[in-house]
């Protein structure tokens, strides 16, 4: 199974320009991906450069038929004409889905620091490893205190699947909402998380801390395909508007089970289809 994780900017590419396809069509280039997280996907956003409003979601969506497209706001706010503004993550499968989790994360007020909303998508997929859960997410780049609260979202988030995982289903309620689908312990935890440190930064070691000794913790793919070896950066590597030196802030994380099935972790580094630079994982 391969995955890739990607902070699309809007598909916007460093020439300025604004082109969903280019975004797929980069991707395929990377790997031939069984699923896809990307993060930044617009939907009737004007006011984002070089955008004209296009339902970004519809447009990935029209050139991926083979998958199952899986969108989540974090902004949801109104638009012209009725039409709402959206902000978010999406998840393309290739393989079935079983259950979908829109997780709205933390967002406690932080004075004079320029904020948004932010969102885990969560879908529940049946893989060739097996059942699992794929996480996509974007954490806040201003505030250090709303990341930190995320971070504690998405661990606790976590202990509640596996909370799920091993809990006895009901004889009752077979059908309609309340029918119950497995919610599996192995699970994958990508996206931006916006770390400034990298890393070094406390928030990277904190999300891979143990929860329970019955809750696998999650542990970063690239150091374990990769002992040793620095991460190479994911953004501002082909401009410096954000920072002065290169650095990386997109990750995925995989739970102890899963650690086995890794057989390797890259990084494309040339890609300018967007800021940051895309990561790809290949299970075996």
């Amino acid at each position: 199974m391969n995955l890739i994780q990607w902070n699309i900017q809007w598909c916007r590419g460093l020439d300025g320009k604004v082109d969903p396809r280019r975004i797929v069509e980069s991707a395929r280039t990377f790997a031939d991906f069984d699923v896809l997280c990307l993060q930044e996907v617009a939907i009737n956003f004007p006011a984002l450069a070089g955008s004209v409003g296009e339902d970004q979601a519809a447009a990935l969506s029209a050139v991926l038929p083979e998958y199952e497209a899986l969108y989540a706001a974090a902004v949801d706010v109104p638009g012209e004409h009725g039409v709402r503004r959206r902000f978010g993550n999406m998840i393309f499968s290739r393989f079935p889905v079983r259950q979908v989790f829109r997780h709205a994360l933390p967002w406690p007020a932080d004075d004079d620091i320029p904020s948004m909303p932010r969102v885990a998508l969560e879908a529940v997929i049946d893989s060739p490893l097996g059942a699992l859960r794929v996480i996509t997410t974007h954490l806040e780049y201003y505030s250090a205190t709303q990341r930190d609260a995320q971070i504690g979202r998405l661990r606790g988030l976590h202990a509640e699947a596996c909370g799920h995982a091993r809990a006895r289903p009901s004889a009752e309620y077979r059908d309609g909402p309340f029918q119950r689908f497995p919610r599996p312990v192995p699970a994958i935890l990508c996206g931006d998380f916006n770390l400034p440190g990298g890393p070094a930064d406390p928030a990277y070691a904190r999300l891979q801390e143990p929860i329970g000794s019955d809750t696998p913790r999650f542990v970063d793919a690239w150091q374990h395909a990769h002992p040793g070896v620095a991460h190479p950066p994911t953004f501002c590597v082909h401009e410096h508007g954000h920072a002065d030196t290169p650095y990386c802030c997109d990750f995925v994380f995989v739970t102890e089970d899963l650690v086995p099935r890794l057989k390797n972790v890259t990084i494309d580094s040339e890609t300018q289809a967007s800021d940051h630079q895309p990561v790809i994982v290949e299970f075996g």
